[in-house]
């Protein structure tokens, strides 16, 4: 791709000292790792309502008819829910073509769930809110990989979130350059292998969907509803079986190729993948390397083999 996606994150993520407390949370995978692949659109929503550094610090309050506030927890009436809200609804309109976004965990603002909700009186309550700002890009934007800088410590969350933010930016750059039927069909075709890995039934329902694209005269409209089923689907983890199920399906385009003792050799890696005696790379590193040898005109444009940069080095560790 000649442009890198376009990621939000929250400003504390990125080193800036704009927590309530004059500190940062500095996420190292965002900054050390992925910012050599992508290009952040750094905010912080409390400074963006008025908010000083260091400042007091924000809670979320749940009233007894449900509705959850934001306040200050040293002055539970100094209640700044409405800014955050009219700052949500004439910021994110700017953030339409984002292609992802690391939000701060636990925060009132940013965090994505668990935030603490606290009951009228000052009580600690449950873990079940979400910050503002955040439920409010959620809702305007569905589609939208969006997750929380501790759970990309968790290499399937990470790897998940960096595959959905490449696939959304290769679908903007799709539509940036303007959207034709063959555009579309050629890249849907190129996203088989990896959906099915995803979620078989998700890939069984959008193919027929993709069938009545010659019945949409409004190009746009049938990319809306597209991208939400795409990200939808891509948003299910893929698990151990499903990945087995599509190594085995790309090994048989090998066999009037290989001898009886290479796809013995073949087999054999996929299934030790598949009972989980090695990773994923395993099988996928010797499958590309027949690929080379014995390239397929179908293979070769599979999304599968190369979701995101290999220098992620993301599949080392997941299933």
């Amino acid at each position: 791709m000649s442009t890198q996606p376009l990621i939000g994150i929250s400003g504390c993520l990125t080193g800036s000292a704009v927590r309530f407390d004059g500190g940062h949370k500095r996420a190292g995978f965002a900054m050390d790792e992925l910012a050599e692949w992508v290009t952040f659109k750094p905010v912080c929503p409390e400074m963006a309502i008025g908010l000083p550094v260091p400042r007091p610090a924000l809670r979320l309050t749940q009233l007894s008819e449900g509705e959850i506030r934001m306040r200050f927890s040293h002055e539970p009436h100094e209640d700044v829910t409405q800014k955050m809200a009219d700052f949500s609804d004439a910021y994110l309109p700017s953030v339409s073509k984002l292609s992802g976004f690391i939000v701060c965990a636990k925060s009132p603002s940013c965090g994505m769930e668990r935030v603490r909700l606290y009951d009228e009186k000052g009580n600690r309550g449950h873990k079940e809110g979400t910050g503002l700002f955040t439920a409010a890009l959620l809702a305007k934007y569905p589609w939208l990989p969006v997750e929380e800088d501790g759970r990309l410590h968790d290499p399937v969350l990470r790897e998940n979130f960096v595959e959905r933010v490449f696939a959304l930016h290769q679908l903007n750059t799709l539509r940036a350059s303007g959207l034709t039927r063959g555009a579309l069909i050629d890249f849907h075709s190129r996203y088989k292998l990896q959906l099915l890995a995803h979620h078989q039934a998700g890939y069984r329902e959008i193919g027929p969907f993709v069938a009545t694209l010659h019945e949409w005269e409004d190009l746009d409209a049938f990319f809306v509803a597209y991208r939400e089923k795409l990200m939808a689907i891509l948003k299910q983890p893929a698990s151990r079986k499903n990945n087995t199920n599509v190594l085995m399906h790309i090994q048989g385009y090998f066999r009037e190729q290989l001898n009886a003792r290479q796809r013995g050799e073949l087999r054999e890696v996929i299934l030790n993948y598949g009972e989980g005696r090695l990773p994923i790379l395993a099988p996928l590193t010797l499958l590309k390397h027949y690929l080379a040898e014995y390239p397929d005109r179908y293979l070769l444009t599979q999304n599968y083999f190369n979701p995101y940069p290999d220098d992620l080095g993301l599949r080392i560790a997941v299933n």
